[in-house]
């Protein structure tokens, strides 16, 4: 696959969409292959083995949001969703569980092999090879997404690991929720900021009474990552 940008996974039972995707993607010069079935799509995912994953929400076998669940499971892999339902409770739904981004449906095919270069660029970009954070009782190692806490690895998704080095890397400055959903989802959210305020809770959760640090709330403003 000389000079290929990747290889994308086009999960959606809609065939006519699929083809369109297809059509648009492989003219950016991206190789594909496409499923119209979630449960195929696992089986697929793990021999086909794609940099990133169109997945539309609604599939026979199983639905998108839990083969997007069984994907995180497995890997990193960017996931893009794919649905007609634009409700802001899915949005939110699917970003909290490990999405980066969110399409909804009809779509024009060019804003979505935007989104697709704009993702895969972030992601390139966020598992170059980086410092590893360290504070006296947490480490937080980008390169292979390992969270060391009081001696123990702590598991957490991509976006909660993600939103952890973005405010421990600026330690001691405010961001705003808004600046959050830019900078780690990397674009500007169009539903409520309630998926930060979740993130924020799970990390507090994981990570309590950390020894001169500490993951603040600046009421009225939003987070920082607090180093005393």
């Amino acid at each position: 696959m000389d000079g290929q940008l990747g290889k994308i996974l086009i999960v959606d039972d809609d065939e006519n969409i699929c083809e369109v995707i297809k059509m648009y993607l492989q003219s950016s010069n991206y190789d594909t292959k496409v499923v119209n079935n979630g449960k195929i799509a696992e089986e697929v995912f793990l021999d086909y083995k794609p940099d990133l994953v169109l997945l539309d929400v609604m599939l026979p076998g199983v639905d998108g949001i839990d083969v997007l669940k069984w994907i995180r499971k497995e890997k990193e892999t960017p996931v893009i969703m794919l649905t007609a339902r634009g409700e802001t409770f899915d949005k939110v739904l699917a970003l909290e569980l490990g999405a980066d981004d969110y399409v909804v449906k009809p779509f024009e095919p060019k804003e979505l092999v935007a989104r697709v270069k704009a993702v895969m660029r972030r992601y390139n970009a966020d598992t170059a090879v980086k410092e590893t954070l360290v504070f006296s009782d947490l480490s937080i190692d980008v390169n292979s997404y390992k969270v060391i806490y009081k001696d123990e690895e702590i598991k957490m998704p991509p976006k909660e690991f993600e939103l952890l080095y973005y405010l421990a890397s600026n330690k001691n400055r405010v961001f705003t929720r808004e600046q959050l959903l830019c900078e780690v989802w990397g674009y500007d959210y169009p539903g409520d900021s309630r998926t930060v305020d979740v993130h924020v809770k799970r990390l507090r959760e994981k990570l309590q009474n950390g020894e001169g640090w500490d993951l603040q709330t600046v009421w009225g403003v939003g987070y920082k990552f607090e180093v005393k």
